[in-house]
């Protein structure tokens, strides 16, 4: 499945319960979207997330669904320097499917 990365300009507000994050799961999964791992700046401003989707517009659609800004999506390639191998083998640590 393609990567994205999303950029997003809302890391200084972001205050998520665990129920917020179970509906945002909720919603991302049924747009066809899994969230990988996010980075934030060094300057607090903004996220950088790394995300499993078919297309960005799965993306988009999950990111107008949450209420969550995607103010940038960018495919990126999976095969560079071996990043998809590192990726799934920290997703199954971390207990992803």
């Amino acid at each position: 499945m393609p990567l994205f990365v999303i950029e997003r300009a809302f890391a200084e507000q972001l205050a998520l319960s665990e129920d917020d994050v179970r509906l945002i799961e909720e919603v991302n999964a049924d747009e066809g979207v899994r969230w990988l791992f996010s980075f934030l700046s060094a300057d607090r401003r903004r996220t950088y997330c790394l995300y499993e989707a078919p297309s960005a517009a799965e993306i988009m659609a999950a990111a107008r669904r949450n209420n969550i800004p995607a103010d940038a999506i960018v495919e990126v390639e999976q095969d560079a320097l071996g990043v998809s191998g590192r990726l799934r083998e920290w997703a199954a640590s971390q207990g992803a499917p």
